[in-house]
């Protein structure tokens, strides 16, 4: 009876195999969806935008992007969090998302660890502070100037987490007196800097380059720490008094907790690829993104120590979601 028993197991065991390898084989046989926890327009959908019409090609099945923005990009992530573990759902998260969030929201609906099963680091956002170019001040250094001579009349529109990350941080080194104003998403933000009803905003240079490119934005800084080819010719905020000043934001895919390995390697191979295009590579820096990659155990180990680095500030910071 016991050896009848093991037999069976085993017969149970191999059949599982044989159903995850065959998964794996005819991957992806039906549409991909691709989450993304924004607005359409901002940074991180332009991105998956790109990839999605990439991996369309390269798999011959159409991925499609599915926008959920609202609260910091919590509602979209849950939502991805929560989809069937079969690769058929997958997360474009953020830094925002995945390693920011839990310290500024009381509850995010998820566990960006327990929750989902990384794949592949896409790229790096760096960030850019902008204006009107009717505002007076044309750098960082003269907005702080401007800000402490006139308390809380300088609006800055803040469509994203790492927006508000910067913000924050720029508030607290300079002691300007901003004042934040929230929004969902880039494409609201824009308009209205653009149009002139705010002053200025903080976007990555992904979502503000078009605008910077057609006159209708002006570059005030850049929040790495070195000069970035994506914006020649402008200023870092750290040189502009505030050193070691960095807040750069970062895009991943993720696919729900429970997917088939098989089916992470095949996405994490074939995103790997798009990455090595040297065509993707000018597109993403035309885009304001610098290109990543690397395997799923490097973007675990990079998460962890993002929520290290951010956890901590934001708490002492007591800085909270809106």
């Amino acid at each position: 009876m016991r050896m009848k028993i093991v037999g069976l197991a085993a017969a149970m065991l191999a059949t599982l195999l044989a159903a995850v390898s065959a998964s794996a084989q005819t991957y992806p046989a039906k549409t991909v969806r691709i989450i993304v926890p924004y607005q359409a327009g901002q940074g991180t959908d332009v991105m998956a935008r790109y990839f999605a019409e990439r991996l369309t090609k390269a798999l011959g099945q159409t991925f499609y992007i599915d926008n959920k923005p609202g609260a910091g990009g919590n509602i979209g992530t849950e939502a991805g969090a929560r989809a069937t573990p079969d690769g058929y759902s997958l997360t474009m998260g953020t830094n925002g998302t995945h390693s920011m969030n839990e310290f500024l929201y009381p509850s995010t609906g998820f566990d960006p660890e327990k929750d989902f099963a990384p794949i592949i680091l896409i790229g790096m956002l760096p960030m850019v502070i902008a204006a009107n170019p009717s505002f007076a001040p044309s750098s960082v250094a003269e907005l702080i100037a401007t800000a402490k001579a006139k308390p809380d009349k300088i609006d800055v529109a803040l469509p994203s987490t790492t927006a508000r990350m910067v913000f924050e941080l720029l508030k607290a080194r300079s002691g300007a007196p901003l004042f934040g104003i929230p929004y969902k998403g880039s494409a609201t933000a824009l308009t209205e800097v653009t149009g002139g009803q705010v002053q200025t905003l903080v976007d990555t240079v992904a979502a503000a380059r078009g605008q910077i490119a057609a006159g209708k934005l002006k570059p005030l800084g850049i929040t790495t720490l070195k000069p970035s080819e994506l914006l020649p010719g402008v200023k870092t905020v750290a040189e502009q008094g505030l050193p070691d000043f960095e807040v750069t934001g970062w895009m991943a895919l993720y696919a729900p907790k429970g997917t088939p390995a098989p089916v992470i390697e095949t996405l994490n191979a074939e995103v790997a690829k798009i990455l090595a295009d040297p065509e993707t590579r000018a597109r993403m820096l035309q885009l304001g993104v610098e290109p990543a990659g690397g395997a799923p155990q490097q973007l675990a180990q990079f998460e962890q120590r993002e929520r290290a680095k951010w956890g901590p500030l934001i708490k002492a910071a007591g800085i909270k979601g809106d």
